[in-house]
C-alpha cells in the first residue's frame, strides 16, 4: 500500500510539473512570436487597451 501512495504522488507531481513546463513554453512562444512581429514593423512595444478606463498602454510580460 505505501508503494501505491509514493507511485500516486510521483505521478501527480510529474503531471505538474508537465503542466508547468507547457504553459511556461506557450508564454515564452507568444513573447518570441509578438518580439519577432515588433521587429518586423519597427514597433517599440504592443499597445493594449484597459478595458475600464479606454486608454491604451505598453503591454508588459506581466499582463499575460
Amino acid at each position: 500500500m505505501p508503494q501505491l501512495i509514493i507511485i500516486v504522488v510521483l505521478v501527480v507531481g510529474a503531471w505538474l510539473l508537465y503542466r508547468r513546463f507547457i504553459a511556461d513554453a506557450k508564454r515564452l512562444a507568444e513573447r518570441s512570436r509578438r518580439a519577432e512581429k515588433e521587429r518586423q514593423t519597427g514597433a517599440i512595444g504592443t499597445l493594449v487597451k484597459d478595458p475600464v478606463t479606454g486608454e491604451y498602454h505598453l503591454k508588459k510580460d506581466e499582463d499575460e
